[in-house]
């Protein structure tokens, strides 16, 4: 995610920028959840459900796909000893075409730059962006020299509850941030 590549390299950014620091410079450290933030925005559930429906869609068209390639493989292994060797070995290539128009249109539709990541990237862009400048807005009006995504790849042993700033961002961006259920760290 475009959210999650940027947080990741701010946390790069801070590793070599704290070697760098002399020790009398006090740094201001802050996270979020982004996996948080994004449940409680309005528009996620509709773009998730849009994109779930767009790739249920294409699963079934595939498995359709498949269906047919299945029966036209038994279709031949039931007539194979009817047919002349040239229409054997037209019919198995025809076979092998169909196979690989398959797969190709799989990964055309699931493949890692495929269909639905494109959709996805697009249809989240919008509220990635959202999100970045809200969380830009809360640390730039709090101090903050960074600010971590927990939701992230990155593994933080121990945070105080304290310096999350998920909830002061969702409320930048005008959510109500009444959550009841929502876990935090334990804090110290």
């Amino acid at each position: 995610m475009y959210l999650k590549k940027t947080i990741s390299s701010l946390f790069i950014l801070l590793l070599f920028g704290l070697g760098s620091q002399t020790s009398t410079a006090q740094q201001k450290i802050g996270y979020v959840d982004s996996d948080f933030i994004l449940q409680a925005m309005p528009n996620y559930a509709t773009i998730q459900q849009q994109l779930d429906r767009m790739a249920s869609d294409w699963q079934k068209e595939l498995d359709q796909l498949k269906k047919d390639l299945d029966e036209q493989f038994r279709d031949y292994q039931a007539r194979e000893l009817l047919y002349t060797n040239e229409e054997r070995q037209r019919r198995r290539e025809e076979i092998v075409q169909a196979e690989e128009d398959l797969e190709r249109l799989r990964v055309k539709y699931f493949g890692p730059e495929g269909d639905i990541f494109l959709e996805q990237e697009k249809l989240m862009r919008p509220l990635q962006e959202k999100i970045l400048q809200a969380i830009d807005d809360v640390a730039t009006a709090e101090g903050y020299d960074y600010v971590f995504d927990i939701a992230g790849e990155f593994v933080f042993m121990f945070r105080r509850a304290q310096f999350d700033l998920s909830e002061n961002v969702l409320l930048e961006l005008g959510i109500d941030v009444a959550s009841p259920g929502r876990q935090t760290a334990p804090s110290n």
